[in-house]
């Protein structure tokens, strides 16, 4: 395959509420990819917007983002794998410059999630089960990472105080990160007391402080061909592998003692493509939604064998200093999950990491990165692996 590298990378704060449209929310992501790359909207052979769209109010975003963005008359396509579709929206710009149709890809993902009351936002995620046989019967999404959860527990030994420890570590790098909705320090100490906020039960045993929050936000990434990567690149950043799966959409089709198949089965592809193990990759973004989904993520890619992710958290191997660093941006959990936002901002991340610009969570000199990005309860997974 030809080489395709990211060029650009941009991202708008996450916030609670966003006070403007959707357009300004998505240019401001986009002019700071633009400005990154040292590029123009002329330069953008085609865009590819993502979101998930029972969360939207406008009807196919995509022609209005290419309006107001400058993109016409450049071709436009809308990508939805749920959560994960800002990756999926990466995965098809490689694809696109890969095949030679385009030279340079935006991504664009947003969700203005503040749009629709809280109630709604929880009936929409419902319905990202199967509406016959599955979310009729009250399923949402803290309720179903907390089967995969006691399921970690009863099978592992997995303990509530394992779970905070990711939400702790999660605090110490979301205070550093100014794009995060939450920006304040969270202790095991407040977990363990039964007054405090943080401790109160979502679903058994997730509590507040075990689930990442809605947020509005906008994300760009402009991929490129090589070409264009030498001639317009300070830092190009290559894409060394991609992989993706799907599994049953309802839960009764799978086996809950054993994470989440699409991950691993995407992370066998990605690997196989860039010629890597587990162990070559220097650090990580997952897809911490829940702290389980965190736990998770680690054995489900190969940095810990089945039942061993909690020995990672408790010996600290997932901090910035540790063996594999993993959310040292703060993850969802900080960040918020504007959901067609996530995979381009987790993408970003890794792309600054392997630049060298990221600050004060800067990994100390890290060649290879991975984004692991889900969509749904594990019905969608993308792999992404980016080298120096």
């Amino acid at each position: 395959m030809p080489k395709v590298a990211i060029v650009g990378v941009g991202q708008s704060a996450f916030v609670r509420s966003y006070p403007g449209s959707i357009r300004e929310m998505v240019f401001d992501g986009f002019q700071e990819a633009l400005t990154d790359a040292g590029m123009s909207a002329a330069d953008i052979g085609a865009s590819v917007v993502c979101s998930a769209p029972e969360y939207d109010k406008q009807r196919s975003p995509s022609g209005v983002f290419a309006e107001y963005l400058g993109l016409n008359p450049q071709p436009t396509v809308y990508v939805e794998t749920l959560c994960s579709s800002g990756s999926t929206g990466v995965r098809l710009a490689y694809s696109l410059v890969a095949s030679g149709l385009h030279d340079a890809v935006a991504v664009l993902g947003f969700q203005k999630m503040s749009e629709i009351s809280s109630a709604e936002t929880q009936e929409r995620m419902g319905r990202g089960g199967d509406i016959q046989w599955e979310s009729p019967f009250g399923t949402m999404m803290p309720a179903y990472y907390a089967m995969f959860a006691r399921a970690h527990m009863d099978a592992f030994g997995t303990t509530p105080e394992d779970l905070a420890e990711i939400r702790v570590k999660a605090s110490t790098y979301g205070q550093l990160n100014e794009k995060a909705v939450y920006r304040k320090a969270v202790t095991a100490d407040m977990f363990a007391d039964p007054e405090h906020r943080m401790a109160g039960t979502v679903a058994s045993p997730l509590r507040v402080g075990d689930c990442c929050a809605n947020a509005d936000g906008s994300s760009c990434i402009i991929v490129a061909s090589e070409e264009k990567a030498d001639a317009l690149a300070r830092k190009p950043i290559w894409i060394l592998g991609t992989g993706a799966a799907s599994a049953s959409v309802n839960l009764a089709g799978r086996d809950l003692f054993s994470g989440l198949s699409v991950a691993r089965e995407a992370a066998r592809q990605a690997y196989q493509m860039a010629g890597i193990g587990p162990d070559d990759v220097d650090v990580a973004e997952v897809h911490d939604c829940f702290t389980i989904a965190e736990m998770m993520a680690y054995e489900d890619l190969g940095f810990a064998e089945p039942g061993s992710g909690k020995d990672l958290i408790r010996g600290k191997e997932t901090y910035k200093e540790g063996r594999i660093p993993v959310n040292v941006d703060g993850g969802l959990l900080s960040k918020g999950h504007p959901i067609g936002a996530t995979g381009g901002s987790q993408i970003r991340t890794i792309v600054m990491q392997l630049r060298g610009e990221a600050g004060e969570i800067q990994v100390q000199h890290p060649s290879i990165g991975l984004v692991h990005n889900i969509g749904g309860v594990g019905l969608y997974g993308n792999v992404t692996i980016l080298g120096r």
